[in-house]
């Protein structure tokens, strides 16, 4: 699409939004930067997209002007905002083409393209395969639901670079043209209902990373996933599985502590013990990671020195300190039970647990039921503090405390923990309503751990 002097609406002010802006204004767009927020600083707004190009940009804050639906070319859409708005329902009625900021990017950008999705361990696997492709190719970038938009490096990428992208799946329901030459879906298991509504959106939403796929192409599936393993059998690419629990005739495997690849001839990669990083669910995480890169052509050498090397991810079962013979780890990054049922699986010693956060209508009970005897004490806070308490108590799980603040939630936890024992904090819940994001939780918590 040529947008030189045409309309685009820029839907959501995130950092999402603002590098979609710079980029729609480098290429010659009049840019309105729409965001429903009337409390939002406008001047701020513009601040932070600076640039040569800011009088061809228009910011709109509050209620959504009507009159502009029938001047816009082109609507790009945050990950951030629901695609069943009305007012996004009106702009398909006004037959506006609606993109996601990685459509916008992907229709700019240059290079082949390496695309993560799933439920869990998008960020470690697209973190471990971009420092891969780095040793591999020297224009390689990271972008994505990583919290680096796509759109703020396509200024930079050239015919031989490698976009590693983390897609969320809320990224990939505004996908048009998007085509990854190598893409992963490393699980599915629910999250995000209150935004997808039902199991079958969200599951479609996540298998949109390969509807533009050829054989030409890679797809890399985990092979014990139920729903990926029949996903492999209608997918137009070339199917390449990981598993982590039995041998594959072609794929990557782990064959008692020994990840394999078994392609034209059996290829050891590395010993599980070799790994800076714990838990099966890291391990397949490894996998997939190595079998992008082997279907990207990536030399053995360097695939196994990476794996060897790679000291995992921030925020995601991240040992923080021991303190009076006290592990602390932080696993913000747990922000749905299945995601929280692998940090609780990674500890090793009995464990005061921190959990609760924001609602995003999950049900517990798994998550509860894999604390197997390691967790001595749960700790809730948050919106959902009473359901995650119900339904321990349903599960046979007691030993609850209440907490009202995050700090008191930590106290806690340090007053009920022993020597020798871990605190672990895997909340089962997104940050929202405490904190701006996983993130500055998981910072928070190791400000209060350094502080004893």
């Amino acid at each position: 699409m040529n947008i030189k002097g045409k309309k685009v609406l820029v839907f959501g002010s995130g950092i999402s939004g603002e590098a979609a802006s710079c980029l729609l204004l480098a290429k010659g767009a009049h840019v309105v930067l729409y965001d429903g927020n009337a409390e939002l600083d406008a001047d701020k707004i513009r601040e932070k997209i600076g640039g040569p190009d800011l009088a061809e940009l228009q910011i709109v804050l509050g209620e959504f002007p009507a009159e502009l639906l029938k001047e816009l070319s082109l609507t790009v859409i945050s990950p951030g905002v629901p695609t069943d708005l009305p007012v996004v329902d009106r702009m398909r009625e006004e037959g506006i083409p609606i993109w996601g900021e990685i459509e916008l990017a992907y229709a700019f950008g240059k290079g082949d393209v390496l695309a993560v999705t799933g439920t869990n361990g998008k960020t470690t696997t697209t973190v471990l395969l971009g420092q891969i492709m780095a040793a591999y190719k020297e224009n390689t970038f990271i972008v994505g639901n990583i919290g680096n938009p796509y759109t703020s490096i396509v200024s930079e990428t050239k015919e031989d670079s490698v976009i590693v992208a983390e897609m969320s799946s809320f990224q990939l329901e505004t996908i048009h043209t998007f085509r990854p030459k190598v893409s992963a879906v490393l699980n599915i298991t629910p999250d995000h209902l209150n935004r997808h509504h039902t199991m079958e959106a969200y599951i479609e939403a996540k298998e949109r990373i390969a509807e533009n796929q050829t054989a030409e192409d890679v797809c890399v599936l985990n092979y014990e996933d139920e729903v990926l393993r029949k996903f492999g059998e209608k997918v137009s690419a070339k199917v390449l599985y990981f598993s982590s629990q039995r041998k594959l005739k072609r794929g990557v495997y782990l064959d008692g502590s020994t990840i394999v690849l078994e392609a034209d001839e059996r290829i050891p990669l590395c010993d599980i013990d070799e790994l800076k990083i714990l838990g099966t669910h890291n391990h397949e995480n490894v996998m997939a990671a190595a079998a992008m890169a082997y279907a990207y052509g990536v030399p053995m050498e360097i695939i196994r020195r990476n794996l060897r090397e790679f000291a995992g991810v921030e925020h995601r079962i991240e040992f923080v300190a021991e303190k009076n013979c006290v592990a602390y780890y932080n696993d913000s990054k747990g922000t749905n039970p299945d995601a929280a049922v692998k940090g609780i699986q990674a500890m090793n010693r009995p464990t005061v647990l921190i959990g609760g956060g924001y609602d995003k209508d999950s049900s517990y009970d798994e998550w509860i039921q894999a604390f197997d005897g390691k967790v001595k004490k749960l700790v809730l806070l948050g919106a959902t503090r009473e359901k995650i308490a119900e339904s321990a108590r349903k599960c046979g799980f007691t030993d609850i405390v209440m907490a009202d603040t995050f700090e008191e939630a930590f106290e806690k936890s340090v007053e009920y923990a022993q020597p020798g024992d871990a605190v672990l904090l895997s909340p089962a819940c997104a940050s929202w309503g405490m904190f701006k994001n996983y993130e500055e939780r998981g910072d928070k918590f190791k400000e209060l751990v350094k502080q004893l």
